[in-house]
């Protein structure tokens, strides 16, 4: 299961993963945390799961922190109550039961959008309080992932990326290498990547949007920073065994 702030998140940051998954016959799925169901980008997030082969959208309903049409009357993801956020995704983590669990790193990605940084901390919230029955028992029988995987951008993995980026005036925060735990080839999906990325229409048709930015590369170039992932894995609820005791 993806945990992304925005439509288009999905298939940018782990497009490859998901397809691979699905094309292996695993079940796939993604929750949104922004835009609603009636907003514009709704149909184009529904065409690019429908692509990847994730099911149909699940969504958070909260609005972005930068867009207010995006769910019009709901409040914006990082002003809403966080223990509400987090109920609502436990819901849909309880419900679908995926094994693995991919959304942002810390560091919201490679911009800092702060409804990245956000879905960040209420995915790590929500993965442990999912399988702890005691908490929101309203949301159905808990349900534990096996592991929780941030999606990254190393340091020596930015080099295409970078001069897009600070050429529209956007920052560029990628992690150290050490902080990479997971990097997957996904060269075999990069087309079906592509072609769902591209699904979302309104951004691919803007300037300044990473997938308008892509949509203006030469195709090889284009291939080259899409068809690699990375991911740091952080593994939910206790750890048998622990070496690393706490004394005192």
């Amino acid at each position: 299961m993806g945990v992304f702030a925005h439509p288009d998140d999905e298939s940018l940051l782990a497009g490859g993963v998901l397809v691979q998954h699905h094309v292996s016959g695993a079940r796939t799925a993604v929750v949104t945390a922004t835009w609603a169901a009636n907003s514009r980008r709704a149909p184009e997030l529904a065409h690019a799961l429908a692509i990847l082969g994730a099911g149909a959208p699940r969504l958070l309903g909260y609005a972005d922190a930068r867009n207010p049409e995006s769910a019009h009357e709901q409040p914006r993801l990082v002003d809403a109550p966080l223990d509400e956020a987090i109920g609502r995704l436990v819901a849909h983590i309880r419900t679908f039961k995926p094994d693995l669990v991919v959304t942002h790193d810390a560091l919201g990605q490679l911009t800092g959008h702060p409804d990245h940084q956000h879905t960040h901390r209420i995915t790590l919230l929500a993965v442990e309080a999912a399988g702890l029955a005691h908490l929101y028992p309203e949301a159905g029988a808990p349900w534990q992932p096996v592991a929780l995987y941030a999606a990254t951008h190393p340091e020596s993995g930015v080099d295409g990326l970078r001069p897009l980026l600070e050429a529209v005036g956007k920052a560029v925060l990628a992690v150290p290498d050490s902080y990479v735990t997971t990097t997957v080839d996904v060269s075999l999906w990069a087309e079906t990547k592509w072609r769902a990325i591209l699904a979302h229409r309104s951004e691919a048709a803007r300037e300044r949007s990473l997938p308008g930015l892509l949509a203006r590369l030469p195709e090889q170039a284009r291939r080259r920073i899409i068809e690699t992932e990375y991911f740091t894995r952080l593994t939910p609820g206790p750890v048998p065994g622990d070496r690393h005791r706490l004394t005192v």
